[in-house]
């Protein structure tokens, strides 16, 4: 064991794991670009062909967590849930975690049968990425950009077009939007606060219209909704780089199946379904760390060979001329050429290295909301006991659409504000009504008559209200 645990930690080794990955892949995207003259031709062949195909990648991956570091996976759910896997149309909730959530999603769906038809709404950037982003495309993955108002037309589209799918598909969501780190849940626990939603401990806040327009649209085609809870034992925290170095962890995934028909139809109570969801997610994590497992029953789907026997094949498919073109190198005794391969061995881990840094949580994700990233740090919250200067206040108000904008009050969190209209006291008045991105804006001079001006701006969410006294 010592011996194999050497084996799978040596550069070399897994130098040449990724160079399997990266050619064979592109060898597959080469072809997926051939079949789509399938296309008006026949649709449906190509979908079929192209499953089977982008198996013939994903699996590689999955081959990494079973049998590379032999990573175990256990559900928790019931039989009856467990014979419907793999034979029904179905939306998976996952939380978002680790850098292998999806990896350890890929394993289930590769153990059921259905690792090709996989699909995912995932962020428009992906599409970018060489190899994943390229299979997804020819793959039909719904791509967005997290705008609405340029996603609406897209997203619609996209999910329509998959209601004829013709092979059993799990479409993954991550309505959380993003990875969990502790500082987007600060964040997050801010705007659910202005909401007046329940604070979660372990999850970020829902985003509510990924999850609702998709079921609008494969209400139908899907049969039920699966909610994917994920933690590892020991409270470990996996990484991509983990399972190349031959790492082995214990992955536990608890399972609820939820018929389409017992959720709500209309958009509200569906956004609604879904927080609550999140809370009992919430609750579930909570068990887990209690507990060290899941409630209810377990099951663990054996590992099928047909990973291991597809890499085995793209393996000996492509080492074999790559082995004699560096011992025709080495016998050549050409400095040209050896150092020419140097210099390709040295791109290709860097590479490789770069494919796999998409996974890491410092380098993914969007700053939820957080609008620091977007305009720079955030102004420090005026001192204690300091009023702010009622010219300022009226200022914000006269700016109107831009007041949002203003660098001293737009990028104050509901907190600060709600602390800064507490150290504030005057006759005049001004009322900020405040919602996800959006600030409406009114001043009443008591002493002027009626004066009223009001500015919009944003997106729709809760409101949460705040009327600031001003000297």
């Amino acid at each position: 064991m010592a011996l194999l645990a050497y084996l799978k930690s040596l550069f070399i080794l897994q130098l040449l794991m990724g160079f399997v990955f990266v050619v064979s892949g592109l060898i597959i995207n080469f072809i997926q670009l051939c079949t789509c003259i399938l296309w008006p031709i026949n649709k449906q062949l190509y979908r079929r062909i192209n499953c089977r195909l982008s198996y013939s990648l994903w699996s590689q991956l999955v081959m990494l967590l079973e049998w590379w570091s032999g990573t175990e996976c256990t559900l928790y759910t019931d039989q009856a849930t467990v014979d419907k896997f793999g034979k029904e149309h179905v939306i998976v909730i996952l939380n978002h975690n680790y850098e292998i959530d999806f990896l350890c999603g890929w394993t289930m769906c590769e153990r059921f049968g259905i690792l090709g038809s996989s699909k995912v709404l995932a962020k428009h950037e992906l599409l970018k990425v060489p190899l994943i982003g390229w299979t997804w495309y020819f793959l039909e993955i719904v791509f967005c950009k997290r705008r609405w108002e340029e996603d609406k037309k897209t997203v619609f589209s996209g999910l329509n077009r998959l209601k004829d799918y013709p092979e059993f598909m799990w479409f993954l969501l991550y309505c959380e939007g993003t990875r969990f780190t502790e500082k987007k849940h600060q964040i997050s626990m801010q705007v659910a606060e202005s909401k007046g939603l329940p604070r979660l401990k372990y999850h970020l806040l829902p985003r509510t219209k990924g999850f609702t327009t998709t079921l609008q649209c494969l209400r139908g085609t899907v049969s039920a909704v699966y909610d994917v809870t994920l933690n590892f034992k020991d409270n470990q925290t996996p990484t991509l780089l983990g399972i190349v170095h031959g790492k082995k962890y214990k992955a536990d995934m608890s399972v609820r199946r939820f018929p389409v028909e017992d959720i709500p139809d209309d958009e509200g109570e569906c956004a609604n379904w879904l927080h609550k969801l999140y809370q009992e997610k919430d609750a579930l994590q909570e068990f887990y760390n209690k507990e060290r497992r899941f409630p209810g029953p377990t099951i663990v789907p054996a590992r099928r060979p047909w990973t291991l026997l597809n890499f085995l094949f793209w393996a000996t498919l492509l080492l074999s001329p790559l082995i004699k073109f560096a011992c025709g190198v080495a016998v050549s005794g050409s400095p040209l050429l050896i150092i020419g391969f140097i210099i390709f061995l040295i791109i290709a881990s860097i590479a490789i290295r770069r494919l796999i840094g998409v996974t890491e949580v410092k380098k993914t994700g969007s700053s939820y909301g957080d609008q620091e990233a977007k305009k720079g740090p955030r102004p420090s919250p005026p001192p204690p006991q300091t009023s702010l200067p009622f010219s300022l206040l009226v200022r914000l108000c006269l700016y109107g659409r831009s007041a949002a904008s203003h660098p001293y009050l737009s990028l104050l969190s509901p907190v600060e504000v709600d602390e800064l209209g507490r150290r504030c006291s005057c006759k005049n008045t001004i009322e900020t009504r405040v919602r996800e991105n959006e600030w409406h804006y009114r001043m009443r001079q008591r002493n002027r008559g009626s004066t009223e001006r009001t500015g919009w701006g944003g997106r729709g969410g809760d409101w949460f209200r705040l009327q600031l006294d001003t000297e």
